[in-house]
């Protein structure tokens, strides 16, 4: 019997079984369509006009993209997925992944920027705030104010269960204590996602999420982190000293924060990943431009079979984590976006690594872009979650489908 004569018999399959057997259809492509191409495009576009004739200048003066911030902002691209009736465009994960991979492809901090902004920020305030949440802290966002995301602490990072800043009601008003670690674009943010705890005993379900703007009396900057990759982009640590916000301002319910930084994770990785898909491809591009014009043993470096297969598994490299980052923005849990961010920090990393070798002494420079290229891409195996705890996510969601814990 054909297959679909075998499916539509009520004698072999009965409806609920018919619901299963489509729930299980693969239906991934890396096929973009139209809305994703032309955001591909315009970003693109903006990325060889923009960012990188510059992308050098600013890193080497660790600048702030102002000027390119303020020109996404008027693309609408500070506010990608957000719903249309507070400023947004109302775009899906992947055409919000494609842009940051494009936009880093030009500018690794740039990239990195429009990714937390939207990924951890403004997705956040969009799918779980209130109405009156989203009018004080999104609808701005996505016209020029800049949103950041601030769960780590000295004692915190990966360890998100222990936190140790504290909030606790006093009248109708959260009172928030505490330090945060290596917040994103803290010192030009106008508001912030803080993730504190009720109860310290209670662990992962003590802690809640609060939104808090920058300029609430309480709230220092530190400052900015002299770190060695996105050098453009802003990092430094916030301080929260008796921080009074009003009752409105948690996302969710008390007990709620862990499983909203969780959930909102598994998007952020999905743009780092996007991040590190558009170094290793500038890397890539670095490389092949380079060695298309340098002469060695009488012929081009494209010709050497060394190089050549250098290039190759470059090729490899970049085209195998854009597939899985695609996949993830697709469909979102945390072991795609672990996989996602796994794959693609690793092989930028080893894109950006056969890029310097190729490039020889000029690689080592500080006058060419492969050792920034170096920079940006190890930076991936960091931020937003390190290397060897995507690995375990994997792993652990693995098993769990299985049935093998």
């Amino acid at each position: 019997m054909a297959t679909g004569a075998l499916l539509k018999s009520s004698k072999f399959v009965s409806s609920q079984c018919l619901k299963v057997v489509a729930s299980q259809t693969r239906t991934f492509t890396s096929q973009l369509n139209d809305q994703q191409k032309a955001i591909q495009e315009l970003t693109r576009s903006f990325s060889n006009e923009y960012l990188k004739p510059n992308a050098a200048k600013h890193d080497l003066e660790r600048r702030f993209p102002f000027d390119a911030i303020k020109k996404l902002t008027d693309l609408g691209l500070m506010g990608a997925c957000v719903d249309k009736e507070y400023g947004g465009l109302g775009l899906d994960y992947l055409s919000l992944a494609v842009a940051v991979e494009e936009l880093s492809r030009g500018c690794a901090s740039t990239g990195m920027i429009v990714s937390i902004h939207n990924f951890l920020y403004a997705n956040l305030v969009n799918e779980k705030g209130t109405p009156e949440q989203k009018e004080l802290f999104l609808r701005d966002f996505t016209k020029g104010a800049i949103g950041c995301f601030a769960l780590s602490e000295p004692g915190a990072g990966t360890d998100v269960a222990n936190i140790r800043s504290r909030a606790h009601l006093d009248g109708d008003k959260w009172v928030l204590q505490g330090k945060k670690s290596w917040v994103t674009s803290a010192i030009e943010g106008s508001a912030t996602a803080v993730f504190a705890t009720l109860n310290p005993e209670l662990r992962h379900k003590g802690i809640a999420c609060f939104l808090v703007p920058m300029d609430a009396e309480g709230v220092f900057r530190g400052k900015k982190e002299p770190i060695m990759s996105v050098r453009a982009a802003t990092a430094c640590t916030v301080t929260l000293d008796e921080v009074k916000i009003p009752r409105g301002y948690m996302v969710g319910e008390e007990g709620e924060g862990f499983k909203v930084a969780m959930e909102q994770l598994d998007q952020g990785r999905i743009g780092i990943a996007a991040h590190a898909v558009g170094i290793a491809q500038s890397a890539l591009d670095t490389a092949i431009n380079y060695a298309k014009e340098r002469v060695a043993f009488g012929k081009s470096l494209t010709r050497l079979a060394s190089v050549k297969d250098r290039l190759t598994d470059m090729c490899i490299l970049v085209e195998t984590a854009r597939l899985a980052t695609y996949r993830a923005a697709t469909d979102v849990s945390t072991k795609n976006s672990a996989m996602a961010k796994y794959i693609a920090g690793r092989n930028a990393a080893a894109v950006a690594d056969h890029c310097v070798q190729i490039m020889g002494g000029r690689g080592l420079s500080t006058e060419y872009d492969a050792e920034r290229h170096y920079r940006d891409a190890r930076g991936t195996q960091i931020y937003g979650g390190v290397t060897d705890i995507q690995k375990r996510l994997v792993g652990h969601f693995l098993l769990k489908e299985h049935d093998a814990l």
